[in-house]
């Protein structure tokens, strides 16, 4: 009992020393009501003042000197005030005025709520310029692709020529060439690596080559090039430019990096969609789903371009609601439609496309659909001829894509009946079958691309070069070389000179194209304009042009066979001046440029003589003489 009693005892005084200490805390908390209180332990929120010596004796050995006291620092003029020490508030500096219109370009509470992570960033400033580090920046010395050791023009050939003239020759070419070789000249110039001329700043140049670029429907180029430019670097102009190579080249997230970098700088709808997209494939769809809501809603882009937009984004998050994409009333096609469309699987409706073709502008559809990777080769094969006569795709690329259609077991239709035709073409056993497989596919070649079928000859260069040369197949010599040279085969074409008689179709077209031939006499020449068919002699014209120039024909020859025709090519016009001064001066790049504003057009209609004797002349004196052979025996085939 009495260890019971202790125990009781001891546990009654403990209760009333626990209600005394409550009764304590509880004072003590009511007194602090109106101060906060630190929860972090001593020492971490107000670090203790730094001592200050202060006079003592020395300390004897084995004896620590104690601690020693500070007094305040003063305060210099504009810092925060020292804790204890009154501060006149007049002394304080005066707070920075902020004008109105600063005050208006302030965003409001319903634009903060929309901006994605890399804008409120941005407006904090936050956000560096670039992430990269310094070096691995890339240089504005010198942009572009292609190397000189890789084909690419000197990268210093521009860097001394006036920025008026080169911004002039790329501004001023704005539709296609009417020469296959002249665009794949033009298109190795764009992407050379080269530095900009001077007075003209590098993304300007690169703004300039890209958007060139885009409107001969070399897209995927474009991209390239607009890749090697750091995208803090990208001028609104070259964002733009970039923007159409990504749509047309079927990367719409590719222009992601840029879009989100460079923010809220646009407002307009296209630019907003793209906002929209890159956020949700950025892991903000609940932001991107606000912000197409709201352009629709508020009518900042067609409904059909915003339902596109959102199916896109909708396939980067999950739940995410279904989007039916309604083409009612809807009567034009544009890029981005086409874009996106293919991009998502989302058939056009029918006829649709069809208009847009027809329409002035509609070969963007052709140059673009024929090299979208989404789109099955079937879909690719109605673009591809068309891009095949103007230099967008190879004879391999042709090839390979007829052979993914003769795969393709549910094809059917015209591309299946060509493909056909190509496989008899390449594997009949009698030279004649493939010929004939040939021929079938030339008379067809409105429906593989239009225009003049040249397509159709790009498509059988390499099956023409597997004819044997001999007399039997004499009478299909013209059209035999015609297909090789589409491609370059200038050596097969070059083993039928001994097949074609002189003054033939066939001899003229070695006559310019063959390596080992140096000179052509009047005799010949005059034998072929003789049996020249064409209108107005144009061949013949086109002929003399391109012997006078590739220095084949003497200049005696040459006035007089280009004056029986009437042409007259001692004429001077500025521009001929000007590629003149180019190649007098050695410039492989500013004569190809100022080749390429010269070869604008169509149809081989809109090429006169004068310009193609200018051109093959300058190419050849600046050392581009293969490139000249070809633009010159092109001529001559499509005259």
């Amino acid at each position: 009992m009495t260890t019971s009693r202790h125990g009781f005892g001891a546990s009654v005084l403990a209760i009333g020393m626990a209600g005394a200490l409550g009764a304590a805390g509880l004072t003590g908390l009511a007194l602090a009501q109106g101060k906060p209180e630190s929860l972090l332990p001593p020492g971490f929120d107000d670090p203790a003042p730094a001592p200050s010596p202060r006079p003592s004796a020395a300390p004897r050995p084995g004896q620590s000197q104690p601690p020693q006291q500070s007094q305040p620092p003063l305060a210099p003029p504009g810092a925060a005030p020292v804790p204890g020490v009154a501060v006149d508030p007049e002394s304080l500096p005066p707070l920075p005025a902020i004008s109105r219109d600063e005050l208006s370009r302030l965003p409001s509470l319903e634009q903060l709520e929309n901006m994605s992570t890399e804008e409120l960033d941005q407006l904090l400033g936050l956000a560096p310029k670039s992430d990269m580090p310094a070096g691995a920046r890339r240089a504005l010395t010198r942009v572009g692709v292609l190397a000189v050791d890789e084909g690419g023009l000197p990268p210093m050939a521009l860097a001394n020529q006036s920025d008026k003239l080169v911004r002039a020759a790329l501004s001023g070419t704005q539709g296609p060439l009417v020469s296959r070789w002249g665009h794949i000249l033009l298109r190795r110039a764009l992407a050379s690596r080269m530095a900009a001329p001077l007075g003209m700043d590098p993304v300007e140049f690169a703004a300039l080559r890209v958007g060139l670029l885009n409107r001969m429907g070399e897209f995927a180029l474009a991209r390239a090039v607009v890749q090697d430019i750091d995208t803090a670097n990208w001028s609104p102009a070259l964002t733009q430019e970039a923007l159409g190579a990504y749509l047309g080249s079927g990367d719409i997230t590719g222009a992601c990096p840029a879009v989100r970098l460079q923010g809220s700088q646009r407002q307009d709808g296209e630019w907003v969609m793209w906002q929209a997209i890159c956020n949700a494939y950025a892991g903000e769809s609940a932001l991107a789903a606000t912000q197409l809501d709201r352009a629709l809603f508020r009518g900042a882009a067609p409904r059909i371009d915003v339902l596109l937009a959102r199916r896109f984004a909708g396939a980067a998050g999950r739940g995410q609601r279904g989007v039916n994409v309604e083409w009612q009333g809807v009567d034009d096609l544009n890029p981005w439609r086409f874009g996106l469309a293919s991009a998502v699987g989302e058939p056009l409706p029918g006829g649709l496309l069809d208009a847009a073709m027809k329409a002035r502008g509609g070969a963007y559809y052709a140059r673009s659909g024929a090299l979208l990777p989404m789109l099955p080769a079937t879909q690719r094969a109605p673009f591809a001829g068309r891009a095949a006569r103007e230099g967008i795709m190879s004879a391999d690329a042709m090839v390979d894509l007829y052979s993914e259609v003769h795969a393709d077991t549910a094809a059917s239709g015209d591309a299946k009946g060509h493909a056909a035709a190509l496989r008899e073409a390449y594997l009949a056993t009698d030279p004649a079958a493939r010929i004939a497989a040939m021929r079938r596919l030339w008379a067809d070649g409105a429906k593989l691309g239009g225009g003049d079928g040249y397509g159709a000859r790009v498509l059988t260069a390499y099956a023409a070069a597997r004819i044997p040369a001999n007399a039997d197949h004499a009478d299909a010599a013209g059209d035999l070389i015609a297909a090789m040279l589409a491609a370059g085969l200038d050596r097969n074409a070059a083993r039928w000179s001994d097949v074609a008689p002189e003054g033939s179709l066939g001899w003229a077209m070695i006559a310019l194209s063959a390596s080992n031939i140096t000179s052509v006499g009047q005799s010949p020449v005059s034998s072929f304009m003789g049996s020249d068919a064409s209108e107005g002699q144009r061949k013949s014209a086109f002929l003399v042009a391109g012997l006078a120039g590739t220095g084949r024909l003497s200049e005696s020859d040459a006035g007089s066979l280009a004056g029986d025709l009437g042409v007259d090519l001692a004429r001077k016009t500025r521009w001929t001046t000007a590629i003149a001064r180019a190649a007098e001066v050695g410039n492989p790049a500013l004569v190809t440029l100022l080749a390429g504003l010269g070869m604008q057009g169509t149809s081989w209609e809109q090429m006169t003589p004068l310009h193609l004797y200018h051109i093959t002349s300058a190419l050849t004196r600046v050392g581009l003489v293969a490139e000249a052979r070809m633009i010159a025996a092109e001529a001559v085939a499509r005259g």
